[in-house]
């Protein structure tokens, strides 16, 4: 049962290994190159500052600020930079220059060399000469100055003495103190400022002052390369031959990495944009969905609106006509009672008509009409006879009046 717990257990373990893997290769993670210890000191940097220097005493304070920081090795692996101290030997026309790291007590590397030649024309040939331990074999540069270092006189002069520096280990100038090394990503930075432009800086694989390594044998530090000499260049760079070589591997591994890195970018970045053009399909779809549907709906509720207002519409003319009919009712029947009311106003009013009676002259026969009648159209009117009239009866009356007061008719008011 265990056994079987341990292999779930392995096998998740891989799975998620496989899994970081696919994701860091997605995400195009390049791997930085190994470092080597040739990183941390420029030689272009080292000629530099030589050419800028008074003499070689300054020189060496120049290799050793901790303002500037030239040096980033720490061959002794104590996690501070190495003091550089500088030793020079002389023959004739030639000048040797040793950089040299110490690392303890009488313990002592060679790093580089400066080797000087001055020319029948009192021209002086320079060329920096990187250690074959540190830089691999015929590691060298030629900087040729903008203008010549104003120091470069005095090596030849009668009363010149060569240099020897008086420091060693534990006992250093009150201007140097430790400091620790920089990755060396940061150095390569870093010292790009410190390294005249203005200067040429030939590379060459050919070495013009064959006698140097007899000149400076007497004052050679190889401590590091007889205790390590498994820590030779050639021994941590089996494919190269020496720092210029390695520099130029480094930079077709490098060119590589950026084309394998934009290879990955481009088509993360394709992918990202089928991926986008997806969803802005998707989105723009929708949106034509949505808008559809919002002009269904308005369009529907305008239908509904319009049906509605036809609705309204239709009862409003009803109603309007229903009260138009009632209305002419209401004014038919007021104006029809209006009429009756008038017309029996007028009837009830009594008219009086006293007919005028032929010549017969009838001897007491007065005739009234028991109807009154009377002929208006919108307003009464008034009819009187031309002239009252008085019917006198032969003898019945006896010459007095009738009771109608003098016979006369008239209509009524």
């Amino acid at each position: 049962m265990k056994i079987f717990k341990f292999a779930l257990i392995a096998a998740a373990i891989l799975t998620a290994g496989v899994g970081n893997a696919q994701y860091s290769s997605g995400n195009a993670t390049v791997v930085a190159q190994n470092y080597d210890i040739s990183d941390n000191l420029d030689l272009q940097a080292v000629a530099s500052i030589f050419g800028e220097s008074k003499d070689l005493e300054d020189f060496e304070r120049r290799l050793n600020d901790p303002s500037t920081q030239i040096s980033n090795l720490d061959l002794n692996n104590d996690n501070y930079v190495d003091y550089l101290r500088v030793v020079e030997v002389g023959e004739s026309d030639v000048r040797v220059i040793v950089i040299q790291a110490v690392l303890g007590q009488d313990m002592f590397q060679d790093v580089a060399t400066i080797e000087m030649e001055r020319q029948r024309n009192k021209t002086v040939q320079v060329q920096i000469v990187g250690n074959s331990y540190i830089y691999g074999p015929n590691y060298i540069y030629e900087p040729y100055y903008y203008t010549t270092p104003v120091f470069f006189d005095m090596f030849w002069l009668a009363t010149y003495r060569p240099y020897y520096s008086p420091w060693y280990w534990g006992y250093y100038p009150t201007y140097y103190s430790y400091w620790r090394p920089i990755p060396p990503f940061r150095y390569h930075r870093h010292i790009y400022s410190h390294i005249d432009h203005r200067n040429r800086y030939s590379y060459t694989d050919n070495r013009r002052l064959v006698r140097a390594d007899r000149m400076y044998s007497n004052v050679r530090g190889n401590s590091l390369e007889r205790q390590k000499p498994n820590r030779s260049f050639v021994s941590r760079n089996e494919n190269v031959s020496n720092r210029r070589a390695l520099e130029t591997n480094r930079g077709t591994t490098r060119s590589n990495n950026l084309q394998a890195t934009d290879r990955v970018r481009t088509a993360n970045r394709a992918e990202g944009t089928i991926r986008n053009s997806r969803v802005n399909n998707s989105n723009r779809t929708s949106t034509i969905n949505s808008g559809r549907q919002r002009v269904s709906s308005e369009e529907f509720s305008r239908s509904r609106s319009n049906v509605n207002a036809n609705i309204n519409r239709s009862e409003i003319q009803t109603s309007r006509n229903s009260n138009s009919r009632f209305n002419s009712s209401t004014i038919n029947r007021g104006t029809s009672s209006s009429r009756i009311e008038r017309s029996s106003r007028i009837s009830s009013q009594p008219s009086r008509s006293i007919s005028q009676p032929s010549s017969s002259r009838s001897s007491s026969n007065i005739s009234r009409s028991s109807t009154p009648s009377m002929s208006r159209s919108s307003a009464p009117s008034m009819s009187r006879s031309s002239a009252p009239s008085m019917s006198r009866s032969s003898g019945s009356m006896g010459g007095g009046r009738s009771s109608s007061g003098g016979g006369m008719t008239r209509g009524g008011r």
